[in-house]
């Protein structure tokens, strides 16, 4: 059942049931001579495995400036905002709790350091994504970033 249907069988008010946590996420291009491709994470928390890097808005704050902040804390890179894909909201999409994320596309030329919640950074080319060891929905968002 979900939770606003059991939202609905406790009565619970419209204006006081909780509402989905705002997260981004950040698919990196990295343009350097060096290396190319976008930046994965390997998780250090549950879910294990891989991931774009992202992480929770902190009230107050605009979702642009979550985006560069998370990405500096988690690869240590500067990215540079180029577009937002899109925002996925699928109450499923994390199993910890419900979130919606909003998914920027950014592009940076350093190689990514881990830190924060990442164990490990990776830079990596379209065709050699880990599709079977990636986390949350991040299958679907780069399923949808490859489309466009």
């Amino acid at each position: 059942m979900k939770l606003c249907d059991e939202a609905k069988k406790l009565n619970i008010p419209d204006w006081v049931r909780p509402t989905p946590f705002l997260t981004v996420d950040g698919i990196i291009k990295i343009f350097n001579p060096d290396f190319k491709g976008i930046v994965l994470i390997k998780r250090k928390n549950p879910p294990l495995g891989y991931a774009l890097p992202g992480g929770f808005v902190d009230y107050g704050e605009k979702v642009e400036e979550a985006l560069i902040r998370e990405m500096k804390e988690e690869t240590n890179l500067d990215v540079m905002i180029e577009k937002i894909l899109g925002a996925y909201s699928d109450p499923n999409r994390d199993p910890r709790m419900h979130t919606a994320s909003i998914v920027f596309v950014c592009h940076a030329f350093d190689y990514p350091k881990a830190g924060d919640d990442a164990k490990e950074t990776f830079v990596v080319k379209l065709e050699d994504i880990p599709w079977d060891e990636l986390v949350f929905d991040h299958k679907k968002i780069l399923e949808d970033f490859i489309k466009n």
